[in-house]
């Protein structure tokens, strides 16, 4: 039997999905699963025991060309890929994403059954035309996980047990290791990581906020390092420079992969809503989330032992990346309710 999961991106949205990936190869051990990823969460994927191949489409590089004027080399990338697509003719496509950006490959693909939920799902954008089994809609306000499962069941297919498998080894524990020891960061104390940058103006916790977070923590006896990307490295500076104390970076110095070993290794993180939350959920580290614009029963970090800060405004979640309020339900969550979290789930509270 061959199988195509279609789960492109974000970075969250696929880590949501790898208990469904789990679930299949628990009922079809001897299946050949691929799975259809963009390039930004496609270390997430490579080398996962459960995984036969991963197809990584390289669609922002496309319209970068595109963009550039060398369309020539945006359509043999995007032809190529496709001709690698279609290599394989499928018995079971899941389109997990449900958009038209996912929609297209499912389109091309071949596959006898193309499953994915039907019309009325929220953000669908009409992708369910590309499907000849569609599934009835279900609510959105589950958590993403439980929704990816609720396709499966579907068609028949049951989870027993919510296992995440991070495709993770010693070289990364390793590299994760000598980082942080040339960042000086003592190996006996309790590492507190913080993960405080994001995408969305609106999910933004202010940076000297995080900065006293952080000083309060060290002044605890824990030790801190920041976690971020290439693109989050200047704002990681600035908190550092608000701070008294010092803390550790490994801003833009880590892949996905390391991401997660370096949250297995911590004892809480701290964070917004973002991709990394969810990584240090599947990693069994546990979490303290900052929330506002979102709702954390349908993304918050998945399974027990984490604590949620929001909030109880009435415009709240409003799902928005800009905000009329002056980001209200983020300015209410205090310093003070960030370290008492921290220092519960250290203590084993939750």
């Amino acid at each position: 039997m061959k199988i195509l999961i279609v789960k492109t991106s974000a970075i969250g949205d696929v880590i949501h999905t790898l208990p469904a990936l789990n679930a299949l190869r628990r009922k079809y051990p001897e299946a050949r699963i691929d799975w259809l990823v963009e390039e930004a969460a496609a270390d997430l994927l490579i080398g996962h025991k459960a995984l036969d191949s991963v197809l990584v489409s390289r669609r922002k590089a496309w319209i970068r060309d595109l963009q550039q004027g060398r369309v020539l080399a945006a359509w043999r990338g995007f032809a190529d890929f496709v001709k690698r697509v279609r290599a394989s003719e499928y018995d079971l496509l899941l389109d997990f994403q449900g958009l038209l950006k996912s929609g297209l490959f499912v389109g091309l693909a071949r596959a006898k059954r193309k499953v994915g939920f039907g019309k009325g799902m929220e953000h669908a954008e009409g992708s369910y035309i590309f499907l000849n089994e569609p599934i009835p809609p279900v609510n959105m306000d589950q958590h993403a996980v439980i929704r990816e499962l609720l396709l499966l069941k579907a068609i028949g297919i049951e989870c027993e047990e919510v296992v995440f498998a991070l495709p993770l080894g010693e070289a990364q524990r390793e590299k994760i290791g000598e980082l942080l020891a040339g960042e000086g960061v003592d190996p006996v104390r309790p590492l507190v990581a913080i993960n405080p940058m994001t995408t969305w103006e609106t999910k933004h916790w202010r940076n000297e906020r995080f900065a006293r977070v952080a000083d309060q923590l060290l002044d605890r006896g824990l030790a801190v390092v920041f976690s971020g990307g290439p693109q989050d490295v200047s704002g990681i500076e600035e908190i550092r420079a608000a701070m008294t104390g010092r803390g550790a970076s490994l801003a833009g110095r880590t892949t996905l992969k390391d991401l997660a070993a370096l949250y297995e290794r911590a004892a809480v993180l701290i964070t917004t809503d973002t991709g990394p939350m969810h990584l240090a959920a599947a990693a069994g580290t546990p979490v303290v989330a900052l929330f506002g614009p979102t709702a954390p029963w349908r993304t918050g970090p998945f399974g027990e032992g984490h604590k949620i800060l929001r909030a109880e405004i009435p415009c709240s979640p409003c799902l928005k990346r800009q905000c009329p309020q002056k980001h209200e339900c983020m300015e209410q969550i205090t310093v003070a309710q960030v370290v008492q979290a921290a220092q519960a789930l250290l203590q084993g509270g939750s």
